[in-house]
């Protein structure tokens, strides 16, 4: 009982602030104008059809070990949990050895807490490097999922809230990309590409449940990997001339009538 008040005190509060402090979700110096790839770190990845330079790229955590492998040396953005940076856990120890010595365009720190200064001395401990950097609360995090998938959400535990690669998605989204093809995010999976512990996988129904209702809400996403594609219903990525086939007016017929539902822009805010 005594926790459940807890709980129920913390939603308040967290709702309130929300509401109060209206934060906007992360926005990039330039928005995506074509398709976006995000790669998460489930065992299974698969380079999609027609990859070019046109499309841009999402990391979350350590996969970047991933698009490395596909001749991807530097992608556009990576997400990082605050954990991974000093983390002692075998997850974050394992993201920072694959990590080391690598490069991100734009990085993103989600709950960082502590001062800018260490995060920057901790990122340069395992010679991590990027061009920009910002950090992400929980209530700009909590934005993205309000204003792309229409759920407030006061992230109460892991069963609360979606994963980072789920976070990707949305903010891909939310950032002006035309389509957005997902490998690596499964949420039947678990363990990490980037090591052999088989470690349990957080946000499994949350993820479920926020990638079918942006798919009722028309986005355009996709999966390149067949297994996610069976077993949620994302359509499976085949190329270029497939997403042309998802014309504008069936996005629209798809799409509920609501203002949250319209094209976001997120420079008009």
């Amino acid at each position: 009982m005594a926790a459940q008040f807890t709980e129920l005190k913390k939603h308040i509060y967290r709702q309130i602030k929300y509401h109060l402090s209206r934060p906007k979700p992360p926005v990039l110096p330039e928005p995506f104008r074509g398709p976006v790839l995000v790669v998460g770190s489930a065992p299974v990845s698969n380079k999609p059809a027609d990859f070019d330079e046109t499309f841009r790229v999402i990391t979350i955590n350590g996969s970047q070990v991933v698009t490395k492998a596909w001749g991807i040396e530097t992608p556009d953005v990576t997400l990082v949990q605050f954990n991974q940076i000093e983390g002692t856990n075998t997850n974050a120890v394992e993201v920072r050895r694959v990590l080391n010595g690598e490069r991100t365009k734009m990085l993103y720190v989600l709950l960082w807490r502590k001062e800018l200064q260490r995060l920057e001395e901790g990122l340069k401990a395992f010679n991590y490097r990027y061009d920009r950097l910002e950090i992400v609360d929980r209530y700009k995090r909590m934005a993205l999922l309000d204003r792309v998938g229409g759920v407030k959400c006061s992230e109460l535990g892991a069963d609360d809230k979606c994963s980072n690669g789920i976070n990707a998605v949305l903010f891909a989204l939310y950032n002006g990309a035309t389509e957005v093809i997902i490998t690596g995010i499964n949420p039947d999976s678990g363990g990490h590409v980037y090591n052999q512990e088989n470690l349990a996988r957080l946000h499994v129904r949350k993820d479920r449940e926020i990638l079918e209702r942006l798919l009722e809400r028309g986005y355009p996403i996709f999966t390149a990997d067949p297994a996610v594609s069976q077993s949620v219903g994302l359509p499976l990525w085949k190329g270029r001339a497939q997403a042309a086939k998802m014309s504008e007016a069936d996005v629209k017929a798809r799409r509920p009538a609501s203002k949250k539902a319209a094209t976001l822009n997120p420079l008009l805010g």
